[in-house]
């Protein structure tokens, strides 16, 4: 009897028509990954793909965080010294004037900082190749570090150029109680909460909620998919925090699923947000998706809102995610 309610709500799911194609077609898999991870990266593995493309290695150059692009950048830098210690080390052991070693150590280490003042071309002076074959060493190293520079110059430049939304979002969705007045007998909603973690403006801010859920067709398990429908679907300035509403109405495609039902399927809601970084005025994107198992029932979000001694509006970061169960 259970399953045949079940199939009764599958139906009135399905009556509702398809939401835009979102980019994973029917796709799904038996284990029940969710589609879209935390970060927005779509979770899939490309296979077959050159592994040293020069398009990928830039853009990932660019992407990557910064403690993982300074850590590149002084391996790389400290590696190009290395082997250009060992070239002048092994290929002009008595190449450069004005060393004052006492041993073998301290001779690598005096050719490792003449190689990166070489590289730097900053040559202090006090050592300087005596031999055509570290002279020509010198020469090589000095164009590639000239050359290295120029194209660290230009990564950096790609990464503080490129507009990115840094958006907070709360980290469980919400089946919270709901009172509006333009949704009248409606008494519950799915929600969750956006805050700009930067101190810049974000303007005309567009969301987009899917609802994704997989279905038994003949035997298949396809990925079908949902829009659902926002009580405020854009605003025009995200000063505050955005609580995203979706009244569960008697067209919603969760009226009436349960908790069991919504892990059944293995729903997930994919969100995608966009709006215009006005210091750059350019348009940026952010997605993140929640699946069942982070849906909270029959709970409020906190208020992170309040005024200081001061009157001033206060928002308060870290407790967007905070909420209280509801008897």
């Amino acid at each position: 009897m259970a399953r045949t309610s079940f199939g009764r709500k599958l139906a009135h799911i399905r009556g509702k028509s398809d939401a835009p194609e979102f980019g994973f077609g029917s796709i799904t898999n038996s284990q029940g990954k969710r589609m879209l991870q935390k970060g927005g990266d779509a979770n899939i593995i490309r296979l077959g793909e050159p592994r040293y493309n020069i398009l990928n290695i830039y853009h990932s150059l660019v992407t990557m965080t910064w403690l993982r692009f300074n850590i590149y950048v002084f391996l790389f830098y400290f590696t190009i010294n290395s082997l250009f210690t060992l070239a002048y080390y092994v290929m002009s052991p008595d190449g450069l004037g004005g060393m004052t070693y006492s041993n073998e150590i301290e001779k690598i280490e005096e050719i490792f900082f003449f190689s990166a003042q070489s590289l730097t071309t900053v040559g202090y002076g006090r050592l300087n190749p005596v031999s055509t074959t570290a002279s020509g060493i010198a020469a090589l190293e000095s164009m590639i570090g000239l050359l290295g520079f120029a194209l660290a110059t230009g990564l950096l430049y790609g990464r503080f150029s490129r507009p990115t939304a840094k958006l907070l979002y709360s980290d469980n969705l919400l089946i919270a109680p709901y009172n509006n007045a333009r949704f009248s007998g409606v008494d519950k909603a799915l929600m969750f909460r956006i805050l700009n973690a930067r101190s810049n403006q974000l303007i005309e801010v567009e969301a987009q909620v899917l609802f994704a859920y997989n279905e038994d067709v003949n035997g298949n398990i396809n990925r079908r998919f949902q829009t659902l429908k926002l009580e405020i679907e854009k605003i025009s300035l995200l000063a505050l925090s955005w609580t995203i509403v979706h009244p569960i109405t008697e067209e919603s495609p969760l009226h009436g699923l349960t908790q069991s039902e919504l892990e059944g399927v293995n729903a997930e809601f994919l969100v995608n947000l966009k709006a215009i970084d006005d210091t750059y005025v350019q348009q940026v994107y952010t997605r993140t998706s929640y699946n069942w198992e982070e849906l909270v029932w029959d709970a409020k979000f906190n208020s992170i809102i309040s005024k200081n001694e001061q009157g001033i509006t206060t928002v308060d970061l870290k407790n967007i995610s905070s909420y209280t169960k509801q008897s």
